[in-house]
């Protein structure tokens, strides 16, 4: 509560014994606004959102809360916002599915009218006329019934039970390790089977921000003080030492303990190599010079959102030193000031542990980033009254003399969404009135004391930003034009762009050529770096720009030490009182800063007379108590005091994303899926994590729409129509919570809305509440009907878009299991979706659509036969195959084959389908299951139904020089040869995954038909019609034509269906077709194991690769080091001379390094061998190899320099 409102109840019995009366807006869905008052002691006080705790919230670091309860049930903000039906989810799949069953219920029932005006003709024309068919004549119903009864199989009813269990393994076989998250212990987890293949056709992401995208931490990274930017990493550096023993225990545990070989005594421990943690912030004297050693070393820190673009190279301990070196100067008093600013300009509350450390406690994470860096660069928040706040300065003096003041708090003007810009008003030490001010650059820029000039020179800054971002946009648009003329000139798919001549192995050569293009091409986005004349803009001394450089790291790769003769040179003096040049450089700077995805501000200040304080302060108080439009009067006042400021620098707050995420969101817009934000959180850092996750690129443009500021319908419609140009190289559209709500009341508003929606490339909704993001996730189910949407969260706002979209992804975050639970699937990170849908989701969409194609493909293949039959028993309905083994035929002869192949279907490796994400538009297109391709696999069951009868009709049943080939064997031989060409065709011909399953399908397949036949031999007893017993052992079974027959018959059908999928493939490739003959290809597998590495679900350590992958890389740089140390130790007794000698040793040792996998080290001259000429021969004796030491001097792999070598 506020304080004018606690200090009304000081106790437990005064809540008690208070007469208050409270009146409060009715239950509404917004969470973002509340508007009431409560009348306590005469007194009339406002209630806000800073009053209200929502139900769902999470309180930290408060022990107990009294307080009264104003909504309950569903009229909780947050319940109105919750979807209160679930819908049930059914994967589209089913749909196409079901319209086939129709076609084939339509079918059986054309069949069997067919075959029943067939037999009345037949009966017309043969039975009556027959003498030995006596009374043999069926009426038009029961002969139609009998024949619906023979064919109803062939309507695979069997199906939808049988997928369900197909589906259950699926998820089996989607518990990957890959997916596993070692630092919080989670693993995949799936809620569902039904929509496994959706995984496989997403078009929409409807994510959440923070816990999503982002790991709900900020960290300070960058500031502009006086022109001069400087990088902060302190938080890195001191995570190192952490990171890397949990690394070497991640290897350990993995490793099994195994203990890696002798490196060598000058092997030096990473943690110990690391500085210590300094026990108070700042820097004493004895840190100063090893801060400075360290200040301007590489950075480890790269920007998530630019990773090619050089960081400065000056870092904020170097900045420290030079304070401390030079404290009385015109550049370290105005850091001073500007750090002081930071440590002030806040609301956070700091609190002391029981360790003695200082912690704060923060209303936003970005406050905390700020006051965080503020104490780890010397100022201090040690205390934090309600009328006063005391510093710590340690940043100041050389002598270690800590110095503590105490500022009052007289005013606090907090941030808001119109404002964008947050203020104090303080009385400084000596006794002045100071005011800080600190927000977005579009705020403060207008507010400063100088403005015009600011102005002018933001302006130049944004035309060099504006034209490097054009030069950007047309490149992406030459890209763009470029690969679609391909995919129209080359025979190709819709989405790749590879050209595809034969895939003859000798002709294989051109593709993997292009492939190393193309995949460059594609990993490389469209990125200008700044101009060299840009980078002056980052130089601490202008006027030394075009001289000697302060390098980063001395000759020997260690970093420079920087004396304090460097440091006085460091900084121009001067810079800091040109304004001009401040101003550009420090705009400039922001402007770096926001393109790098950071959040930046700016800071300012002014010195204020008592007498002007004391006027506007009533002023101030009156608006702020006000309960009529007291928003637009605390602005009004505000703007009374925040003018004619001093700019005194720039920060930037980094929102720290998850491992991956840049990597993950560009290969799924490379897999052609649309992402969506949709945060709660404001605009400004909506905006910014977007341009750190590459949601939004540099070259983006960028449509705002807000009810506020135009007119939307002439937004909407002028973005609208710039797209259709197609002069807009990449897009996105920004909406806010309220104005999404305008657009929603107005039909043809959300119309318009829509259209634009479904066209640009990324949207970004912030300040949305639940029930918003579900509605969105609706309108596009509706709006793009043959989308498949998929929404990700983390936290219970999510769950109503989770429970609306297609797919539903849980996060198992910090914010709870809330959004997890409801999920269908779940995952602890965002990178992991990524190998969830490009590699499970088109797994499981090609093994669902396979296994539905096989299934109906042999019902056809197998039923056809019974009636080509009818037309030699006279459409009779007598079945060719004995009843018996007739009800086995789905459930134990070819059950197996198809739903083997519908678990473990793999048409192209995990690495292949993560490096080309392109390959996932195959779910898209529906290139699994359409009627087109039900339509030719129905015609190769044809086709192979009449092969199997005829050629057995040819060859068997009309053979006259032979015995035992009556309907039994007839049918027995059809029988058989169905089920081998069921059985291979799934297990061989479709399954491109070959395992030893394929082995047991068969045998339980095919070797089970045979046991059967064997056991009907034995055991049959109803002998009257088909004579089963002993048919296959003693009268058919031994006839050599039978076997030859069937022998010709399974022959033929693999000749077609060979001959159709080589025809296919040579003259209508698919890209699987492609990529699965490059896979056979060493050099192009390891191409595609290279590009599947950028952004892959595995945690990744500094190089990259997987634990596993980490564990298998440290054996074999054992073995390797074992092998050169036993090559260095190999005995060497020669006579010849020593130049001979040193040329042949070093000749041999390159030789056998290069052998295994070790670049050979440079031979020595010719000269050398002329220096040793006409020496005497001598016996050699063992001694170091100039070459050997060369190879560790260069520290050849593990092997030290300090390494004995004999």
């Amino acid at each position: 509560a506020s304080p004018a409102l606690a200090k009304n109840f000081p106790s437990t019995n005064g809540i008690l014994e208070s007469k208050a009366h409270i009146v409060v807006e009715d239950p509404n869905l917004d969470l973002y606004n509340f508007e009431g008052k409560i009348q306590v002691a005469n007194e009339t006080l406002p209630l806000t959102n800073s009053e209200i705790i929502y139900r769902g919230s999470v309180i930290r670091n408060t022990p107990e809360v009294l307080g009264m309860v104003i909504y309950t049930g569903e009229e909780c903000k947050i319940r109105m916002n919750a979807t209160k039906n679930p819908r049930i989810k059914a994967p589209a799949l089913q749909a196409v599915v079901n319209k086939v069953v129709i076609i084939i219920v339509l079918f059986v029932l054309a069949l069997a009218i067919f075959n029943t005006v067939a037999y009345q003709i037949w009966r017309e024309s043969t039975e009556e006329k027959s003498w030995y068919l006596v009374d043999a004549s069926v009426s038009f119903f029961p002969i139609l019934a009998s024949f619906i009864i023979i064919f109803n199989t062939m309507i695979p009813l069997s199906l939808y039970v049988s997928l369900e269990i197909v589906k259950l393994f699926q998820l089996v076989l989607m518990h990957d390790i890959e997916m596993y998250d070692e630092e919080s212990n989670t693993p995949m987890e799936a809620r569902t089977s039904t929509i496994n293949e959706e995984l496989g056709q997403v078009n929409y992401i409807f994510s959440d921000k923070t816990g999503t995208l982002t790991e709900n931490s900020m960290r300070f990274r960058k500031m502009s003080i006086a022109g001069t930017a400087w990088l902060h990493d302190v938080d890195i550096e001191s995570e190192a030492p952490n990171e890397a023993s949990r690394k070497a225990s991640v290897q350990k545990r993995l490793g099994k303990g195994k203990a890696p070989m002798r490196t060598g005594t000058g092997t030096t421990s990473m943690t110990s190599s690391k500085s210590q943690k300094p026990d108070t912030p700042g820097l004493g004297p004895s840190k100063a010079s090893s801060a400075t050693r360290q200040g301007s070393a590489g950075s480890p820190w790269k920007t998530p959102a630019r990773s090619n673009i050089s960081q400065p190279g000056l870092r904020t301990t170097v900045l420290l030193s030079y304070i401390q070196s030079r404290p009385h100067s015109l550049f370290a008093r105005k850091a001073r000031f500007f750090l002081l600013s930071i440590a002030l300009c806040h609301t956070c509350l700091p609190e002391r542990h029981a360790n003695g450390d200082i912690g704060y406690q923060a209303a936003s994470p970005d406050e905390l980033a700020l006051v965080r860096a503020a104490q780890e660069l010397g100022f201090v928040v040690i205390d934090r009254q309600s009328g006063t706040i005391t510093i710590r300065t340690s940043a100041i003096h050389r002598d270690n003399e800590y110095q503590s003041d105490t500022y009052q708090i007289l005013d606090v003007i907090e941030f808001s969404s119109a404002r964008k810009r947050m203020s104090i008003i303080v009385r400084m030490p000596d006794r002045r009135i100071c005011v800080f001010c600190k927000g977005a650059d579009s705020t403060i820029i207008p507010l400063l004391r100088l403005s015009n000039l600011a102005e002018d020179q933001a302006f130049k800054v944004q035309s060099r930003v504006a034209r490097r971002q054009s030069l950007e946009a047309q490149q992406a648009i030459i890209r763009r034009d470029s690969e679609h003329r391909a995919r129209k000139d080359s025979m190709t798919r819709t989405s790749l762009s590879i050209h595809r001549p034969s895939l003859a192995i000798k002709r294989l050569q051109p593709i993997k050529d292009e492939l190393d293009d193309w995949l460059k091409t594609r990993e490389a986005d469209v990125n200008l770096s700044p101009n060299d004349n840009d980078s002056v803009y980052y130089s601490p001394r202008p006027s030394a720009h075009s001289g000697t450089r302060y390098p980063n790291t001395s000759i020997d790769g260690r970093p420079w030490s920087h004396t304090d003769e460097d440091l006085e040179d460091l900084v121009e003096e001067s810079l800091v009182i040109n304004d001009a040049a401040v101003f550009e450089r420090c705009f400039q700077h922001t402007n770096d800063f926001a393109t790098e995805g950071l959040r930046t501000l700016l800071y300012a200040y002014k010195y204020m007379d008592e007498e002007d304080y004391n006027y506007w302060q009533k002023y101030f108080l009156e608006a702020s108590t006000s309960l009529v439009d007291r928003q637009r009067k605390v602005e009004e006042a505000g703007a009374m005091v925040e003018k004619d400021l001093e700019l005194v620098g720039a920060t930037a707050i980094e929102d720290k994303l998850q491992k991956g995420i840049p990597e993950t969101i560009d290969k799924l817009r490379r897999a052609n899926i649309r992402l969506w934000v949709l945060t709660g959180d404001k605009r400004e850092t909506a905006i910014n994590v977007a341009r750190a996750a590459r949601v939004v690129k540099d070259y983006s443009s960028i449509t705002i729409l807000d009810h506020e500021v135009g007119d939307l319908s002439q937004r909407i419609a002028a973005a609208t129509l710039e797209i259709d140009s197609g002069v807009v190289a990449h897009s996105v559209v920004v909406i806010d919570g309220q104005t999404l709500g305008v657009v929603e009341m107005d039909q043809t508003l959300k119309e318009l809305f829509m259209d634009l929606a479904i066209q640009v490339d990324s949207v970004i909704c912030c300040r949305a509440s639940p029930s918003q993001k579900s509605g969105l996730v609706h309108a596009i189910r509706k709006k793009v009907g043959h989308a498949i949407t998929l929404a990700i969260g983390d936290g219970a706002n999510d769950i109503a878009m989770i429970q609306e979209a297609h797919v539903g992804i849980g996060i198992t975050g910090k914010e709870g299991l809330q959004a997890a639970r409801t999920s269908d699937y779940s995952i602890a990170q965002f990178r992991f979706l990524l190998r969830l849908l490009l590699v499970h989701g088109r797994w499981n969409y090609v093994r669902t659509c396979k296994y539905t194609l096989g299934t109906f493909w042999k019902e056809f293949l197998f039923y056809l036969t019974q009636g080509l039959y009818q037309r030699w028993v006279g459409y009779t309905g007598t079945s060719l195959y004995e009843s018996m083994s007739l009800s086995m035929f789905n459930t134990l002869f070819t059950s197996l084959p198809v739903i083997f192949m519908g678990i473990f279907e793999q048409d192209l490796s995990a690495p292949t389908l993560l490096a080309v994400p392109e390959l996932y538009t195959y779910g898209h297109r529906n290139g699994g299951f359409n009627l087109r391709i039900y339509a030719g696999w129905i015609f190769m069951a044809s086709s192979q139904a009449m092969v199997v009868y005829f050629l057995m009709m040819g060859l068997y049943g009309k053979a006259i020089f032979t015995d035992g080939n009556d309907l039994y064997s007839m049918g027995v031989m059809t029988f058989t040869a169905c089920i081998i060409v069921i059985a291979t065709k799934m297990q061989f011909f479709e399954l491109h995954n070959k395992t030893i399953t394929c082995v047991v399908a068969m045998i339980a397949s095919i070797g089970g038909w045979f046991l059967w036949n064997l056991l009907l031999s034995i055991l049959y007893t109803n002998n009257v019609i088909y004579g089963v017993r002993d048919g296959f052992l003693e009268r058919f079974g031994r006839n050599a034509l039978w076997w030859l027959t069937l022998f010709i018959i399974v022959i033929a059908c693999w000749c077609l269906e060979i001959g159709v999928k080589a025809l296919k493939v040579a003259f209508l490739p698919e890209d699987a077709d492609v990529f699965r003959e490059l896979e056979k290809d060493d050099g192009a597998r390891k191409r595609l194991e290279q590009a599947a590495k950028l952004g892959t679900g595995a945690y990744k350590g500094e190089d990259g690769d997987s634990p596993l992958a980490q564990v298998r890389t440290l054996e074999e740089e054992e073995r390797r080091e074992g092998e050169v140390q036993e090559l260095l130790n190999r005995p060497r007794v020669m006579s010849e001379p020593s130049g001979m000698r040193r040329r042949q040793l070093s000749t041999d040792i390159g030789h056998e390094l290069g052998t295994i996998g070790v670049n050979k080290v440079d031979q020595p001259s010719d000269e050398d061998d002329d220096n040793d000429n006409g020496k005497s021969k001598e016996p050699f004796s063992p001694k170091r190899s100039v070459d050997i030491q060369e190879l560790l001097r260069k520290g050849f792999g593990s092997v030290r320099r300090s390494l004995d070598v004999g």
